[in-house]
């Protein structure tokens, strides 16, 4: 039986491990995630796993990427200039749905045309300014979206459109209708241009990973994880990029779900910079449906229902300065941790803490680096003190109270790392497990060090924070385990309807987690159990579920479950087709190919349902799995009229469900 490989591409890490479907994980590893490349961590995490095999590289079946790309490209807004062109669409339209904030100053195209709900034209298309509008406005674009008004119902002015724009420029379009068979013109429209500003990010991504495979002896089918769980080509992914958002968190409920058996539960990734909470669900993850919301768009995009709070291994951890004692904040900045930066740069590192720790009294942001990221960034020329502060981090980490000598450096370092240019490394909760002992994988002198100094800051009235810096490094712990139980319980309130924004800061709720006992007793717990993932699992979770009264699944191999995820995925495709009544006399298929008139309703479903399921076949076949299971399902809208139900519209819905031929 072939090995199987699968890669998840986190915020601090990137995984990979050896699979057997018979044996289960043979070999795993991890190297640090390469934001300004993703491909150097890919190779290190793939090099740590290719010794694993017993036989040759050619045994290897399949290989799985999950990918946290797509998401912060949009986040961070980021991708390819892009050409917009809107068939039937007014000018007020672009205020709908985020669209004209999106668009930037990406051109843009208003073409007569379009349908109307039952399919008909609204209006002649109107090809004649195209080729105009692309030598010029558009000339810079590197990809095209075109989005048509009811395409869903008749897409064949949007296929016009954009098959007129690959043949004059040979660059990639996409279509509305290819996205969504859903209602909202300008939302399809939102979602296809997020589409096109991916594709060329994506192709990178997905270039440089066979590249990085074939130069192994890896000649094996990549499959891409798409934000619902499911798996798809990357020939798809390149085409339909926007579909591998929120990737990396329905990998790991998929994972989840394997590692531990478990059908229903609440699963909570924590990683480096974030903790992602979603629902399993019968053995599935529970999609949003309003669809995926990214970077402060809402698309069209089916995935994974996912609560995000900004909490992790590499948060900063930090005083409150109104505070007059011990009172901890945790993020919702990412640092570095120390330990993990003086495994690269430890004389530097150590020598600084030292310097700092013989002092009578630490200097301000004592503890506290700078360095280079490493990441490739546009933006203005630095200024002279940029300019200053980068050189003086060039060959290095720096010491903030050594590099700081001004107001104007400090602000000079703020801007550098708000573009992405320099990185903070600082005392986070990871530093604070290896402290105790409780996490060992980098330098534990460092963070006891850096937890020391940390300890000796001073609250407002002049006192130190803490005994020592295992004294600190607890609260900590109990800080995030606080953190932690109080977001899986807003996560979990918001699941059950509750409006409020954190429903676990409510008094009774406050007064139920600290197991008050008194004339009133009050208890709250999850009636679901938690499947804790990620490295930092086993440092927190044992004692956040009990805070819950829940227990804690935490499976053996907990640090690559989004990897394992990948792997185990199936190919899962969605065809929709509309079925409307123009008139009394006609049912109307709104198929691909266009409208089709039926006299009556049983030979409209009877030929939708046999157009689906051809459909589903061979899109299936194209993503790896040509043997599929299609499940059907019918959504009737009907009025009552004269004491009938007069028939309006009929969804038609076939769903393939097959793991890849490879595996």
């Amino acid at each position: 039986m072939s090995k199987l490989i699968g890669i998840d591409t986190g915020g601090t890490y990137t995984d990979a491990v050896l699979f057997s479907e018979a044996d289960g994980v043979l070999a795993k590893a991890k190297a640090l995630t390469t934001r300004q490349d993703l491909s150097i961590g890919i190779a290190g995490a793939l090099d740590g796993v290719i010794p694993g095999l017993t036989a040759s590289y050619g045994d290897i079946g399949m290989v799985c990427l999950s990918t946290t790309l797509a998401t912060n490209a949009i986040v961070e807004d980021l991708g390819d200039r892009v050409g917009l062109v809107l068939i039937g669409f007014q000018d007020t339209d672009m205020k709908r749905a985020g669209l004209g904030a999106a668009l930037r100053d990406d051109p843009v195209l208003f073409v007569a045309g379009g349908h109307n709900a039952h399919g008909a034209e609204q209006a002649a298309l109107d090809l004649g300014s195209i080729g105009a509008w692309l030598e010029g406005p558009a000339a810079a674009a590197g990809a095209f979206a075109v989005a048509g008004l009811f395409s869903i119902a008749n897409s064949g002015h949007e296929l016009a459109v954009r098959d007129l724009i690959v043949e004059l420029t040979g660059k990639p379009a996409t279509c509305g209708h290819e996205l969504s068979a859903r209602l909202n013109a300008p939302k399809r429209a939102l979602t296809s241009l997020l589409n096109a500003r991916l594709i060329s990010i994506i192709h990178d991504l997905i270039d440089s990973t066979q590249q990085l495979l074939h130069a192994r002896g890896v000649g094996a089918a990549l499959m891409v994880v798409k934000g619902d769980g499911s798996l798809i080509a990357a020939a798809e992914a390149r085409r339909k990029p926007i579909e591998t958002i929120l990737s990396g968190p329905a990998a790991s409920i998929v994972g989840a779900g394997y590692l531990t058996g478990l059908k229903d539960a609440v699963v909570s990734d924590m990683g480096g910079t974030t903790t992602d909470i979603a629902i399993l669900r019968d053995g599935r993850p529970r999609l949003d449906e309003n669809g995926a919301r990214v970077g402060g768009w809402t698309t069209m995009v089916e995935a994974v229902a996912v609560h995000t709070i900004g909490l992790g291994g590499d948060s900063e951890v930090w005083q409150d300065p109104d505070a007059t004692r011990l009172h901890l904040r945790l993020g919702p900045r990412r640092v570095v941790p120390v330990s993990l930066l003086a495994t690269q740069f430890g004389p530097a590192v150590h020598a600084a803490l030292d310097r700092q720790a013989a002092l009578p009294v630490p200097p301000m942001d004592a503890g506290l680096f700078a360095v280079l990221s490493g990441r490739r960034t546009t933006g203005r020329p630095a200024d002279p003190v940029e300019a200053e502060i980068t050189a003086e981090i060039a060959g290095g980490p720096a010491a903030l109270p050594d590099l700081l000598i001004s107001r104007g450096h400090r602000s000079a370092l703020r801007r550098l790392v708000g573009r992405g240019a320099a990185l903070i490394a600082g005392f986070t909760p990871s530093d604070a497990a290896h402290t105790l002992g409780r996490h060992c994988a980098w330098d534990r002198d460092a963070a006891v060090k850096t937890a020391a100094l940390f300890a000796r800051q001073r609250t407002r009235l002049g006192a130190d924070l803490a005994e020592g810096a295992e004294a600190v490094s607890g609260a900590v712990i109990q800080a995030v385990i606080e953190a932690s139980a109080n977001f899986l319980l807003d996560a979990a309130f918001r699941e059950d309807g509750d409006s409020a924004e954190t429903p676990s800061a409510h008094p009774l709720v406050r007064a139920a987690l600290a197991r008050r006992r008194a004339l009133v007793e009050l208890d709250v717990r999850l009636s679901a159990p938690i499947i804790a993932l990620g490295a930092p699992a086993r440092t927190y979770y044992e004692d956040v579920a009990a805070r819950l009264n829940t227990i804690a699944a935490i499976p053996a191999d907990a640090d690559v479950a989004n990897a394992i995820g990948a792997i185990v995925g199936h190919v899962r495709i969605i065809a929709t087709t509309l079925i409307s009544r123009p008139s009394d006399e006609a049912f109307r298929a709104h198929l691909e190919s266009g409208p089709k008139d039926f006299a009556d309703i049983d030979a409209a479903v009877a030929y939708v349902e046999q157009s689906l399921r051809d459909e589903v076949s061979r899109r299936a076949a194209t993503n790896g799995a040509p043997h599929v299971e299609i499940a059907m399902e019918r959504d009737q809208a009907t009025a009552p009229v004269a004491g009938k139900e007069l028939f309006l519209e009929m969804r038609i819905t076939a769903t393939g469900t097959g793991r890849p031929a490879f595996a």
